[in-house]
């Protein structure tokens, strides 16, 4: 058979596309939200709980979704949740009120929750250590270009169908996905057109131990960890930002800055290209700055979150400008910010857990995350209608910053694994 060069990143292309219909799939609600909420006849307080119903679902099954990922494996898992994700979204244009579309919502929070640890756990089967940044920051881009498609096409299908149709329109590509990654994704080690040099540099640095000789760790065993808490805590800080992003930002264009919904269609993916700028520069600078000051690649992750954070000021100063497009700019700027240091954190989240718990420890601080963003968006909706959108962003700056200190604070490096064959329990009965 031939062989292919750069199969991994093939792979991490993959890995890609379907985090792109992940985040179209949860974007697409807020593109049509004006237009839905004055259809079904709701208001903002009400469109929130939607969010939040969305945000808890996620939350809660993120660990679960991440342990039957290392379970089962990341290409059946990833096919499973996909093709449900993809059925939960079309289902939304059943809705009739905001309690329907909360339950459809939160069906599709709960089947979504596989994407980010299936794509930590994929990026940690295919590269080695040192690349994992760079593909992390591939993959991570998916989540922004999802987001930034979802625009241009609910409108366009708002303009043509309805809302209704938008919602259907993205399920039936969820499922067109899920069909491209059962044919085409493969383990590295079933992997026939992987060529020797390749598969050597992806085993290089990696925990290549077999699964039956790895004492994996169990969920209390993760959460007990200090370098768990080192990404569970600035997860918590950091995700209402993001997710302030995905599910406001139309609202806030149409009712704050009084855009229409063409000029939303015009508009609101710029902060999205600009997330995905930092996905795909925050990736390539950790590898830069361990060449150019002489660090270690891990400490490097950490500079990377820091540049991030104080990125994020930008978006926190939103409320002071005039102009709604010095405002886009600031947004902008923030959806960068944001990416840059979100993929730093999965950066740290592969590095200091072995690749048979890393969904595991993905998910359960993806958990912490979304409780972060499902208790900001319960605030935000109570809060935007008396005090407006500009301090919320501010609050959400400061937060970008405390995460960047607890990362410096309190995360380690992981030190050195037992041999193949060994587990730790036959290590201290050795000794």
């Amino acid at each position: 058979m031939k062989k292919m060069k750069g199969m991994r990143w093939w792979m991490v292309g993959l890995v890609t596309l379907g985090l792109i219909v992940n985040y179209l799939a949860r974007n697409t609600l807020s593109v049509a939200a004006p237009t839905m909420m004055t259809d079904l006849n709701f208001d903002k307080q009400e469109y929130s709980y939607i969010v939040v119903a969305w945000q808890v679902c996620y939350a809660l099954m993120q660990p679960i979704a991440g342990y039957v990922l290392d379970a089962v494996g990341t290409k059946i898992g990833f096919a499973v949740f996909a093709l449900a994700w993809s059925v939960a979204c079309a289902c939304a244009a059943f809705s009739s009120g905001w309690k329907s579309m909360a339950f459809f919502r939160g069906l599709l929070g709960l089947t979504e929750a596989a994407g980010i640890p299936a794509g930590v756990k994929a990026t940690t089967e295919w590269f080695p250590p040192k690349e994992r940044s760079v593909a992390i920051g591939w993959f991570n881009i998916g989540s922004s270009i999802g987001a930034l498609c979802a625009p241009p096409l609910v409108v366009w299908t708002i303009l043509h169908g309805g809302w209704r149709m938008s919602f259907v329109v993205v399920g039936a590509i969820g499922v067109v996905w899920t069909l491209l990654w059962v044919l085409f994704y493969k383990h590295p080690r079933d992997q026939q057109k992987l060529t020797d040099a390749e598969r050597y540099l992806i085993l290089s640095g990696q925990d290549d131990r077999p699964q039956d000789k790895v004492a994996k760790a169990s969920w209390k065993q993760i959460v007990r960890s200090s370098n768990f808490w080192s990404v569970a805590i600035p997860r918590f800080l950091s995700e209402p930002a993001w997710q302030t992003f995905n599910a406001w930002i139309p609202l806030y264009m149409a009712t704050e800055r009084h855009m229409d919904l063409k000029e939303i269609a015009a508009f609101a993916w710029l902060p999205f290209l600009a997330a995905d700028i930092g996905c795909v520069l925050g990736g390539y600078l950790s590898p830069i700055i361990h060449k150019r000051f002489k660090i270690s690649v891990f400490a490097s992750r950490k500079w990377v979150v820091g540049i991030g954070a104080v990125c994020m000021i930008a978006p926190g100063c939103v409320g002071l400008v005039a102009s709604p497009y010095t405002a886009i700019l600031l947004l902008c700027i923030g959806g960068f910010a944001h990416q840059t240091l979100s993929g730093a954190l999965y950066s740290i989240t592969s590095d200091v857990f072995g690749r048979h718990e890393v969904a595991t420890a993905t998910g359960l601080a993806g958990m912490s995350g979304y409780l972060g963003a499902t208790l900001f968006t319960l605030l935000f909706g109570i809060a935007v209608t008396h005090v407006g959108f500009s301090p919320l962003f501010g609050v959400l700056a400061v937060f970008d910053l405390l995460a960047a200190v607890v990362v410096w604070l309190m995360v380690r490096e992981r030190g050195p694994q037992p041999p193949l064959g060994i587990t730790p329990s036959t290590t201290a009965a050795q000794s």
